[in-house]
């Protein structure tokens, strides 16, 4: 049967066309072939860093690292780095990481609790929300140069389904307007009751959008993890383009590839993905066909017995991966037990390098088996109670990343790829119809670089 590029594949055909589940009208964006260099050339980085990062909403973290005022973390992307807090008055605030007097960073831990900033250098001290406190030897300075008084440089700073997102124009669009994504999409997963369990920051040999390519499609599936074969329908993903370079793509889990011969038996990793649900895969006494069916209404049985409220989500929601993008370089994993926000962010200086920043997020319930999909790679023993934020596992590149046998995979192939595209043999990325979502992230990156926003 033929791809029909123009519609393709539909999860459910019967989701009502106001509901978050509908398939979108197709978007044409076109043939065109890129040229390859925008992945290593130092001069395409610098255009990004000029047109693109300072103008666009950045994802800093979870709202649930801010629990009572004086509590930061650090938020760093390319060159820049930031500080956000919760001041005395429980507002959320973003300021630059330095102090306005000799340019020294102003907080060296990635996250922590203080009554107000204090510069290491020389002591000069800022309130939680920014204005000077004091300055030692005030008096020493002329009034001339005191003036105005000195505060932190803040930045744009806006809280929204549980994240919290920075920018650093103050001509940038509305953060609802700017995201693309229809209103109550995020919402729906209540991501603000969701605790940060586990936070891996690893470096890999390859341009940040190399990595955001690999993840915005799963025509790769079969080739690069052939152990989701029995698992994933590959093939039956829906591919959804939003405004401003927004997109998403809804896998079925539990169902199998259509390139299994197979179709009928239920095989190991269907069992594992009905104990998953918490459900009892002897209990079952259907085909594969019927498994899907089966672990949506074991999800929404188990939820009611945890007090856990499911009533906004679809059943689609419940077992499938709503892998959803926000321009330019996020990729949220949504499922209702919890989300896997993954940040791909440019290196400082070196555009083969980048870094692979994955929150995994957990809905805490009252039951030891309870816990994110298998997929987000949690090790057992991990605190989940949400009680203390752990901190952020570091990796540098070529060292495993610990992230689970799919994820891993990934970082094992992202360097070859990084490495060919330098090849003058590759005349740049050929996207077919199952790689819409990297041609509609590239066409936004290109309204940016060539100043049409």
């Amino acid at each position: 049967m033929a791809y029909n590029y123009e519609h393709g594949p539909v999860v459910n055909p019967n989701a009502p066309e106001d509901s978050l589940e509908a398939k979108r009208p197709y978007v044409d964006n076109g043939t065109d072939v890129v040229s390859p260099d925008r992945y290593y050339s130092p001069e395409f980085m610098a255009k990004e860093w000029e047109r693109m990062w300072p103008r666009v909403w950045l994802i800093a973290g979870p709202r649930t690292d801010l629990r009572e005022p004086g509590d930061y973390f650090v938020f760093n992307v390319g060159p820049e780095s930031f500080v956000i807090t919760l001041d005395d008055n429980h507002v959320v605030r973003a300021h630059y990481n330095v102090c306005p007097h000799r340019g020294n960073q102003l907080v060296l831990n990635e996250r922590g609790s203080v009554p107000r900033f204090t510069c290491s250098f020389h002591s000069w001290s800022f309130e939680l929300d920014g204005q000077l406190n004091s300055i030692t030897d005030e008096d020493s300075f002329r009034p001339e140069v005191l003036c105005p008084r000195p505060q932190l440089s803040s930045v744009r700073c806006e809280e929204h389904a549980g994240l919290i997102w920075i920018n650093m124009d103050g001509k940038a669009p509305p953060l609802k307007e700017y995201i693309g994504l229809p209103e109550g999409y995020l919402e729906s997963y209540r991501i603000e009751d969701m605790f940060a369990v586990r936070h891996v920051s690893s470096e890999w040999a390859a341009n940040w959008k190399n990595g955001i390519d690999a993840f915005y499609e799963s025509y790769h599936l079969h080739a690069v993890h052939p152990q989701t074969s029995t698992v994933m329908d590959d093939l039956g993903v829906q591919y959804d383009l939003y405004p401003n370079g927004a997109s998403r793509m809804i896998v079925p889990i539990c169902k199998k590839s259509p390139r299994v011969p197979d179709q009928e038996s239920v095989d190991a990793g269907l069992e594992f993905m009905i104990r998953d649900a918490g459900a009892d895969p002897t209990q079952y006494e259907g085909s594969a066909i019927g498994v899907r069916e089966f672990i949506q209404r074991s999800k929404r049985v188990r939820a009611e017995k945890l007090g856990l409220d499911y009533s906004e989500l679809s059943d689609a929601q419940l077992t499938d991966s709503w892998a959803t993008g926000i321009f330019p370089n996020v990729q949220i994993g949504l499922h209702p037990e919890g989300a896997f926000l993954m940040r791909f962010l440019p290196h400082e200086s070196d555009p083969n390098r980048f870094y692979y920043d994955t929150i995994t997020l957990f809905r805490p319930a009252d039951d030891p088996s309870y816990t994110v999909p298998a997929w987000m790679g949690l090790p057992e023993g991990m605190d989940t109670s949400g009680e203390t934020r752990p901190d952020t596992e570091h990796v540098g590149i070529g060292e495993p990343a610990g992230l689970g046998l799919v994820l891993d995979q990934d970082s094992e192939l992202l360097p070859v790829v990084q490495k060919g595209m330098r090849s003058r043999g590759f005349r740049g990325p050929l996207w077919g119809e199952q790689e819409v979502r990297i041609r509609h992230f590239h066409k936004e990156l290109d309204r940016y670089i060539n100043g049409e926003k």
